[in-house]
């Protein structure tokens, strides 16, 4: 079997692991009574493309299955090859919508607007948190921001220093000499420079860590390595490893990335997923696109955030969301 179709493979297995074990998760989340049912307001079709964050990628799919039952006659295509991927798409016209793990950059912003004269909307369209994922046989339990930064970067700007052996974060034995090995997203995933950005404070990574194409690629990696450690979107953990509760600094009290700690702000690494679009102003919005973000936004869009493992969101930022597509 070689290796792309291998990896395939695993992509699927850890879908349905990931759909399992968020089940725990739906005993302790419902969807706000406030957020509407989804009454489609047209009958759309055609083909509806999105391309962007492959954390978002499971997510997107499932929503487009889900839209499709009440649009029969649409087409939907999905692409995730990282968070970078999304603007470029929506400025050359090949998807009208861009998924994307963070807020798009000024850069990004500038080369839209020079394209079409006015910015992209966005929403937001679930809430998600950065899970540090060790192997399942690693005992340690809890980390700190700054042991994080000094497992990952090599420039300590949020007042870390190098870790590199499990003995320096406390781990006794035989695991107190075992050097960490670290994985990690390429640079055209929003979660790199999300991680980039909130735990190493735009410091720069070890040239060591091993980067990967995707997130489930990282849960693979760390899966098959008993001294691996990395970061990825909490709707990939599997039985081949664990999360660890994560502390602001040190003497704070760490905290889980459980769905009551990712929504009340206890967990740190917590943030926000988005969907981006074109919508010119004073314009209505593509019947096609609007019908699909209302879908998102809706009760049946938001018990598939649940199933998939990530955070609906409240009632108040869904009126919000709603609001941009008028």
């Amino acid at each position: 079997m070689n290796r792309k179709r291998s990896l395939m493979m695993f992509s699927m297995i850890l879908a349905a692991a990931s759909l399992l074990m968020a089940g725990e998760a739906m005993a302790l989340t419902k969807v706000d009574p406030g957020i509407p049912d989804y009454k489609p307001e047209a009958d759309v079709s055609g083909n509806l493309n999105a391309v962007g964050s492959d954390t978002m990628i499971n997510l997107m799919t499932l929503w487009g299955e889900g839209f499709k039952k009440f649009h029969s006659n649409l087409k939907f295509q999905i692409e995730g090859k990282g968070s970078s991927t999304a603007p470029p798409a929506l400025i050359e016209g090949t998807a009208q919508l861009g998924q994307m793990s963070r807020k798009m950059k000024s850069s990004e912003l500038d080369k839209f607007q020079k394209k079409y004269g006015f910015k992209p909307v966005y929403i937001r369209a679930v809430l998600d948190a950065i899970a540090i994922y060790v192997n399942k046989d690693n005992p340690v339990k809890e980390l700190t921001m700054q042991q994080l930064d000094g497992i990952f970067s090599k420039t300590y700007k949020s007042g870390g220093s190098n870790i590199d052996t499990w003995g320096k974060v406390g781990l006794k034995g035989d695991w107190a000499g075992k050097p960490i090995s670290v994985y990690g997203r390429n640079s055209a995933s929003g979660t790199y420079a999300y991680f980039k950005s909130k735990a190493l404070k735009k410091g720069d990574y070890k040239d060591t860590v091993k980067e990967q194409p995707g997130s489930a690629s990282v849960v693979q990696g760390i899966t098959e390595d008993r001294y691996g450690i990395g970061y990825s979107g909490i709707g990939y953990v599997t039985s081949g490893v664990k999360t660890v509760a994560i502390s602001k600094k040190k003497g704070r009290q760490a905290a889980l990335p459980t769905p009551e700690n990712i929504a009340s702000g206890k967990y740190p690494l917590r943030r926000y997923l988005y969907i981006y679009f074109i919508k010119e102003p004073n314009k209505p919005l593509d019947p096609m696109v609007k019908e699909f973000l209302r879908f998102v936004l809706s009760k049946e869009g938001q018990r598939i955030v649940i199933k998939n493992g990530f955070i609906p969101l409240p009632s108040k930022v869904v009126q919000k969301e709603l609001a941009r597509l008028n």
